[in-house]
């Protein structure tokens, strides 16, 4: 891998070298490293692009990196990531795209990550977005991740993008079995023409499951924001959705939460919030010595963590 790759690495994953444990990063449209464990195989599809994530029952206190990098300018792609978890299992999961576009064509990720839960286990998922580069091709993701979680099992999702891609749209389908629980987190900041759509599908089919999606999001300067969540309560169970945004310059966010209830006994909220940056609050910045636009620049990270 070259130094932008290695970058690209870095924004996504947090690490600054090959991780340890099981991995596979893919570069360019190809794969260029793989590792697996005595617990985690990872396997080349043969009828599609992608691979297939093998977590043997028990397996506690791993990990799985699955990064994607581009730098080629007008490269497209779509890859398909199946995760078999077994039952009874403790494991994160990280994966992720970067793309730098340095050209003239637009270069686009698009992937569809597959989990499939046992009964029991418990899985951190985080993926993040990133774009870079000085080129006029734009930078596209469109990811899909579908859930399936069995009994008593917990998943916990967070989405982070902040800079640099140009248009995606991501979507979430969720279906939680009897007892289990998924918390989806997002953080999604966008600025010049950008766009962002994130829609959410969560059906609560089981006795006693509960989810809980979480949107914060910051839109600029002429960039545009679509939210979507849709919680249907098909049993005994509790769901939550919010969305709170931040809206500067000409920017635009709409939000639309929706929940039904299909069972008596379904306990379903759902919450949404747009505004400015209160002028208090830059004030009292400002006295510190801050100028209006380093004030700003510190709301809006604090309100992303």
């Amino acid at each position: 891998m070259d130094q932008i790759q290695m970058t690209l690495l870095e924004q996504i994953t947090g690490l600054h070298e090959v991780p340890a444990g099981a991995y596979n990063i893919r570069a360019n449209g190809e794969s260029v490293q793989r590792s697996t464990t005595a617990h985690i195989d990872i396997v080349t599809k043969e009828d599609k692009p992608g691979i297939d994530i093998i977590i043997r029952p028990g397996t506690k206190n791993e990990s799985v990196h699955i990064p994607v990098v581009l730098s080629q300018s007008g490269l497209t792609e779509m890859v398909y990531n199946d995760f078999h978890i077994g039952e009874d299992c403790d494991v994160t999961i990280v994966a992720g795209c970067g793309i730098h576009n340095g050209g003239d064509r637009d270069s686009k990720h698009d992937g569809i990550h597959s989990f499939y839960v046992g009964k029991g286990s418990r899985i951190r998922y985080v993926e993040k977005h990133y774009g870079s580069g000085e080129g006029t091709g734009e930078r596209i993701m469109n990811p899909i991740t579908n859930v399936e979680l069995a009994e008593n099992s917990y998943m916990e999702m967070e989405t982070v993008q902040i800079k640099g891609v140009d248009s995606t749209k991501r979507i979430t389908n969720a279906t939680i079995g009897d007892g289990a629980k998924l918390i989806i987190t997002e953080r999604l900041m966008t600025h010049g023409s950008q766009y962002a759509e994130s829609e959410f599908n969560v059906d609560l089919n089981g006795i006693d499951s509960s989810t809980n999606v979480i949107s914060r999001a910051v839109a600029k300067d002429d960039s545009r924001q679509l939210f979507l969540a849709k919680i249907n309560g098909n049993q005994k169970c509790a769901g939550h959705s919010e969305c709170d945004a931040i809206i500067m310059g000409n920017a635009k966010i709409s939000a639309v939460p929706e929940i039904t209830a299909n069972c008596v006994d379904a306990e379903l909220i759902h919450e949404a919030a747009i505004g400015k940056i209160a002028g208090e609050q830059l004030i009292k910045l400002m006295t510190l010595g801050l100028t209006e636009a380093q004030a700003e620049e510190q709301i809006v990270n604090g309100f992303l963590k």
